[in-house]
């Protein structure tokens, strides 16, 4: 099979190494990559958005399957662009890349599907008055979400009512530009969150994959800004039988079914958000793609050949193709560029990836110079993953790793994980 997997971050550097690892592989073209996806197939300088160029590319390539790593090309309908041309693609119809690309058809999706979530209700510009009566209903924390993509930024949780009424007139006023027209606002839920990831084909047929845990905040014991996700682990212990059993019956059927009723095509990955609120999981939001940095601990712990899953996913017929889940620990941990999640240099030298050893390193924002130098081109710059028997002996490896990678202005949590033991 050749494959065009879209995207350039920690997440599709983990797909890649876990696609290229296929017998059934013949060559995989990543655009437009990284610094480190070289490793595994060729990149190519494609933009994701660039359909057109696409499909020139898919024909003079012969190109088998795409893969849309992020969640962009979906809610832009990459999916039902090709799909009249023949070329499957694993991820969901425009239609269903909603459930991520709108906040508030998501709420109601879930509220008709009475899938567990927070209470909220969408206002406008034209409903400040009423927003304001709701929001004054509200104990804080109070939550405001873009309705629309905001590259994962869209989320405000303040404490302050006062100061949650002037962001919300921010974000009304085009904070977010076009995605913040509609705010959603929820009631804040208490509790510990998880990720769970879904690969289904749209014909009813789904299998659970491993399910993670990511660290958001910049700062030791989750505190300071948010960021893309320092790091992850997985399993989770808390996500055990008994609770996946509740996910499973009252959020994922549910998700699945309701989407089928619509009518709408979803062939790929749902990525849902959810806390443990007493014991009972809620919805935070759904992704239509997988998490990052989830995904460099969801893709050591498949034991499986992914890329026919994919495929199977694409077309439609996953069938009874079996999928294999490794016991053991995964972590990663994210090395960032000082000043990460506000502006920061780019350009640093990297060096000591050829010293790691004991851990697979899922390179983020990472480019190779015309002389073949490995600098740094964003704030998430390297993901350290590890596997072992247990969490603490997971870390270790990764913390290990992380000793030997170096570039100027480096950071990095060393609690990631704790939580959990």
């Amino acid at each position: 099979m050749n494959v065009l997997l879209l995207g350039s971050g920690g997440r599709e550097s983990a797909l890649a190494w876990k696609i290229s690892q296929s017998p059934a592989l013949n060559h995989l073209y990543i655009a437009p990559g990284n610094g480190g996806t070289g490793l595994y197939g060729t990149n190519v300088a494609l933009s994701p958005l660039d359909f057109p160029a696409i499909e020139k590319f898919v024909k003079e390539n012969a190109i088998d399957l795409i893969v849309a790593g992020n969640e962009d090309p979906l809610v832009a309908g990459i999916y039902d662009y090709f799909e009249p041309l023949g070329i499957p693609v694993a991820g969901p119809s425009k239609a269903g890349a909603a459930l991520e690309g709108s906040k508030d058809f998501a709420k109601k999706f879930m509220v008709e599907n009475n899938i567990p979530t927070a209470r909220y209700r969408s206002f406008t510009a034209d409903s400040i008055a009423e927003a304001d009566e709701f929001l004054e209903s509200l104990r804080p924390p109070y939550v405001l979400k873009a309705d629309g993509l905001a590259a994962g930024k869209g989320v405000l949780i303040i404490d302050d009512l006062n100061e949650a009424k002037a962001s919300l007139r921010e974000m009304l006023g085009g904070m977010f530009g076009k995605s913040s027209a509609t705010v959603v606002i929820e009631e804040f839920l208490k509790g510990i969150e998880c990720s769970v990831f879904v690969l289904t084909d749209g014909t009813g047929e789904y299998r659970i994959l491993p399910v993670a845990k990511d660290y958001k905040r910049i700062g030791e014991g989750d505190t300071g800004l948010n960021t893309g996700g320092m790091g992850a682990v997985s399993p989770v212990p808390f996500a055990d039988d008994t609770f996946m059993r509740k996910v499973e019956e009252r959020i994922i059927r549910p998700t699945i079914n309701g989407l089928k009723e619509r009518g709408i095509t979803y062939r790929g990955f749902i990525f849902l958000g959810l806390i443990n609120v007493e014991g009972e999981p809620m919805v935070i939001e759904y992704n239509v793609r997988m998490g990052d940095p989830e995904t460099e601990v969801v893709m050591l712990r498949i034991k499986s050949d992914l890329l026919p899953l994919l495929m199977k996913t694409a077309q439609g017929n996953l069938g009874d193709s079996p999928l294999e889940i490794s016991p053991d620990t995964a972590v990663t941990v994210m090395a960032v560029s000082q000043g990460y999640p506000g502006s920061y240099p780019k350009g640093k030298v990297i060096t000591g990836v050829d010293e790691i050893t004991e851990s697979t390193l899922f390179h983020a924002g990472t480019k190779l110079t015309d002389e073949g130098t490995l600098v740094t081109s964003g704030g998430r710059v390297i993901a350290i993953s590890s596997i072992a028997n247990d969490i603490p002996s997971a870390l270790a490896k990764s913390y290990r790793s992380m000793d030997k990678l170096t570039f100027e202005g480096k950071n990095f949590r060393s609690d990631i994980g704790k939580d959990l033991l």
